[in-house]
């Protein structure tokens, strides 16, 4: 490994650089201890679960594993500041709910014309929860947190990894003093992390080392990266690790459905798409026909536009229907091609990384440590 991945790997108490990331739909206690038992970081999707959930899944991954693991939390301003469905205009609810009726009638679902249910405020009670745990690592998935947020983590022990897609967030969340930059590269699955109306598309390749030129915390590597090729890639430009989301959505212990793991291992290049018609927010998603039918049509502000198509997605999972169902994934999934063990994940990024080393320098493989 380079310096800066021993770095990495001694501050966070892990044995490989290597991240698993917090995707909703996704990160389960169970896949977070299994990755984080093999020697990486697991990283629990927190985003809508109520303080005593998240208590709960913390402790349950506590009894998986007494290795070092995160939790996922937005600071987007919608999360922060959810908007209240009363103050969206009528025409606006009026005209998504008649878009999202066309796909309830393929669903034999009832049409509606009822304003969304609310976003619930939870960041500063699952804050609380984070920090009364001990949690090791909490990591930012949109937004940048305060001073005070950060000074707050330091004195529990809480390191603090934010997730950035330009330069300018990455000196933003740096000057908060976080201990950890993810560098989100446009091929990344899932939402953007943006948070301030700009859409960034620059690919990994370029983005990772702009980053890490530009600021002093490590930076770990998003956006295509599925195997041990990409981890010594992302090394080679400068980052101290990798962030991996999308090759843990095709894994045993992953709660994806099983027609989105199966969506995964079917899906070949170009089968990805950036949407805002799931959340409100720009996401990259498996294509499917909401994704695409969807198109242009009038959304809700973030949150609130998911919370009104939830009838929809929630029929679409009791049914197994890939085709109305959000399935965020990268667009490295058309590098996937087999459902293991998370653990296995782990160890086969770690073995390959050792081979191609190996292969470049003409050295005797030795074991990761």
């Amino acid at each position: 490994m380079t310096p800066r991945a021993v770095a990495l790997c001694s501050l966070l108490g892990i044995r490989y650089p290597i991240i698993q990331s917090g995707m909703s739909r996704v990160a389960g206690a169970e896949l977070v201890a299994e990755v984080s038992r093999a020697g990486g970081l697991g990283v629990l999707a927190a985003l809508r679960l109520q303080p005593d959930e998240l208590r709960a899944e913390i402790r349950r991954i506590r009894t998986l594993t007494d290795r070092p693991f995160g939790v996922n939390l937005w600071l987007h301003p919608a999360v922060l500041s959810p908007l209240s469905p009363a103050n969206v205009p009528d025409v606006d609810v009026s005209s998504v709910q008649q878009k999202l009726d066309e796909f309830r009638d393929r669903l034999g679902l009832a049409h509606t014309a009822a304003r969304p249910a609310p976003f619930p405020d939870l960041v500063a009670q699952n804050l609380d929860v984070i920090l009364d745990e001990r949690v090791p690592v909490w990591s930012i998935g949109l937004g940048s947190p305060t001073q005070e947020m950060v000074a707050r983590c330091r004195a529990r022990g809480v390191r603090v990894m934010a997730m950035v897609g330009n330069v300018d967030d990455a000196r933003s969340v740096a000057k908060s003093g976080v201990d950890l930059i993810v560098a989100q590269g446009a091929e990344a699955g899932g939402h953007r992390s943006s948070w301030d109306g700009r859409h960034d598309i620059t690919g990994t390749m370029v983005l990772v080392p702009k980053i890490v030129d530009a600021v002093k915390p490590p930076v770990i590597a998003a956006g295509g990266i599925v195997d041990g090729r990409g981890l010594v890639a992302a090394l080679a430009l400068g980052a101290a690790g990798v962030m991996l989301g999308t090759r843990f959505i095709a894994v045993r212990e992953s709660i994806a459905p099983p027609f989105f793991k199966d969506s995964v291992l079917a899906a070949g290049t170009g089968d990805t798409t950036v949407s805002h018609a799931f959340t409100g927010l720009p996401m990259r998603v498996l294509r499917n026909r909401f994704a695409d039918d969807y198109s242009s049509a009038p959304i809700l502000p973030p949150m609130l536009q998911s919370n009104a198509a939830e009838d929809i997605f929630k029929a679409a999972a009791q049914r197994g229907d890939r085709e109305h169902f959000p399935m965020p994934a990268g667009e490295s999934a058309g590098l996937i091609g087999d459902m293991p063990a998370a653990a296995d994940v782990v160890q086969a990024i770690v073995s390959e990384a050792d081979a191609v080393l190996r292969e470049f320098t003409g050295t005797p493989g030795r074991p990761s440590q």
